[in-house]
């Protein structure tokens, strides 16, 4: 992969053999320039993550490192499991080596592509995460109303008739609710995600690609 863009790299591992590894692999490279702290001057940056595993102290330093959006962030791990691949994509990873696999161009690809806001994974490990991701959304949200979206099928209903320019009476009667009812999932939508009202919720939904 080209690029012509200069590349800030900040490397973290458990243990300094797998930092010099890591460094001379991308060093070889022109389009890179190595960087001792996370916030280095230039843009973009990443930061390559070299773990064993994915354990408390490997999240609290993706976290911390994707704080903010910062800095994206290439996770170099030994041993992987279903648990671990699911934290470290919470946590804020947007690309996941295993350390077998990571080849000196399989690495550049993968730091070029965070470098550009966008994320690599293995094509089967994007598979477990994506049965993951479904079976907690069949086990887990589903039963209670909601989904992956951060909104009910209630409370979508509601933004899709308050964006038709609808009333809370008038939503009380389509949905046969109680107009409280109507009025409380309005509230409990908005506080959940800190929105200012009733009108920011419904711009928020359509930005979202939700209604």
């Amino acid at each position: 992969m080209i690029t012509t863009d200069l590349v800030n790299v900040y490397i973290r591992a458990t243990d300094p053999l797998s930092a010099i590894g890591v460094k001379a692999e991308l060093h070889e490279y022109s389009a890179f320039r190595m960087v001792t702290v996370p916030e280095g001057d230039g843009s973009p940056q990443v930061a390559v993550v070299v773990v064993d595993e994915v354990d408390g102290t490997a999240v609290d330093a993706i976290r911390s490192l994707r704080h903010g959006d910062r800095c994206p962030v290439v996770l170099v791990v030994a041993r992987l499991d279903d648990v671990g691949l699911l934290a470290a994509v919470e946590a804020g990873a947007c690309g996941i080596l295993r350390r077998h696999e990571a080849t000196s161009e399989r690495l550049v690809d993968a730091v070029i592509i965070a470098s550009k806001g966008d994320g690599s994974i293995p094509s089967d490990l994007l598979g477990r995460l994506l049965e993951q991701i479904g079976s907690f959304q069949r086990s887990v949200l589903a039963p209670r109303g909601q989904s992956l979206t951060g909104f009910s099928d209630r409370e979508l209903d509601v933004l899709r008739l308050l964006a038709e320019g609808w009333d809370t009476a008038e939503i009380s009667g389509k949905l046969a609710y109680s107009e409280r009812t109507i009025k409380s999932v309005i509230h409990d939508l908005v506080t959940r995600h800190q929105l200012r009202n009733r009108s920011h919720a419904v711009a928020h939904a359509v930005r979202q690609g939700l209604i």
